[in-house]
C-alpha cells in the first residue's frame, strides 16, 4: 500500500508534493497512484525504441512535470537529464542507461503500491 512513509524511504520529498496538493495526503497519494500509471511511460518507451527522438522528448517533457509536481526525486532527475538531451534533436541520442534509471526508478516506486 502506497503511504507517504514508505515514499520518504524511497526519496520522494513528500512534504513538497503535499503542500502542492494542500496538504491532503489522500488527495496526493491519489494523484501519484495515477503519476505511476501515466501512459507517457510507455510513450517514451516506444519512442527510444523506435528511435524517434520528438515523440521521445514530448513524453519525457510531459513526465517532467506531472512527476516533479508530485516530488517523485528518484524518477524526476533521470526524467530531467533524458528530457534536455533530447529537447530539439531530430535523431535519437543513446538515452538507453538514463530510461533504465527511470524505469528501474519506476518499478521501485509500483512496488509501494
Amino acid at each position: 500500500m502506497l503511504t507517504l512513509d514508505g515514499l520518504r524511504a524511497w526519496g520522494a520529498n513528500v512534504d513538497e508534493g503535499m503542500g502542492r496538493c494542500f496538504n491532503k495526503e489522500d488527495f496526493y497519494l491519489r494523484l501519484v497512484g495515477m503519476g505511476l500509471s501515466d501512459a507517457n511511460f510507455d510513450k517514451l518507451a516506444a519512442a527510444i525504441a523506435g528511435g524517434d527522438a520528438k515523440a521521445a522528448f514530448d513524453a519525457a517533457h510531459a513526465l517532467k512535470g506531472a512527476i516533479g509536481n508530485l516530488a517523485l526525486t528518484p524518477i524526476y532527475e533521470p526524467i530531467c537529464e533524458l528530457t534536455e538531451i533530447l529537447r530539439g534533436r531530430s535523431e535519437m541520442a543513446d538515452v538507453s542507461a538514463l530510461h533504465a534509471r527511470v524505469t528501474a526508478a519506476l518499478a521501485e516506486a509500483r512496488a509501494l503500491q
